[in-house]
């Protein structure tokens, strides 16, 4: 069950090792270029989108926030290495990436897309439930590798 607060915590180091699998981690420059995305996307009109972008600006008013290097590594955030499966069924590898990187042939999904949006914040071991309103899955983040690869947060300026 998710539990809410009424605002933003700051996490240290001690608390890492136990997650909450309800609540959304997220590093603190991510969380800030997540918050001006959100902010575009209330220009853009299209409804694929919709779902997902609200599910994900609902949780971010909940989230956990870390500095750089208090940050648990089995946490989804930008350019993660992330495998998903739904048990014994399937498994897929693939990196969430800025959308200007994602690129489907090379199991690149954009953090902005209705999986990279679901993904994102959540760690290693998470049950999630995602898809449209027609169809529902469950699906299981099983592992996270992180990439360093820095983020940019003046990208949207």
């Amino acid at each position: 069950m998710t539990r809410f607060t009424s605002s933003l915590k700051p996490i240290n180091r001690a608390n890492t090792e136990e997650m909450d699998h309800g609540e959304l981690t997220i590093e603190k420059k991510e969380y800030v270029l997540l918050k001006r995305f959100l902010n575009l996307y209330g220009y853009h009109t299209g409804r694929t989108l919709e779902g997902p972008m609200k599910k994900l600006g609902l949780a971010l008013e909940n989230a956990r926030i870390f500095d750089e290097m208090d940050m648990p590594k089995q946490v989804v955030r930008f350019n993660s290495v992330v495998t998903i499966g739904s048990g014994e069924d399937w498994r897929k590898r693939l990196q969430v990436v800025l959308p200007s990187h994602s690129d489907g042939n090379l199991d690149k999904i954009s953090l902005l897309s209705p999986l990279g949006t679901a993904l994102i914040g959540n760690a290693k071991g998470s049950v999630l439930k995602w898809g449209f309103p027609e169809w529902e899955k469950e699906i299981i983040i099983m592992d996270v590798v992180q990439r360093d690869a820095p983020i940019d947060i003046s990208i949207l300026l």
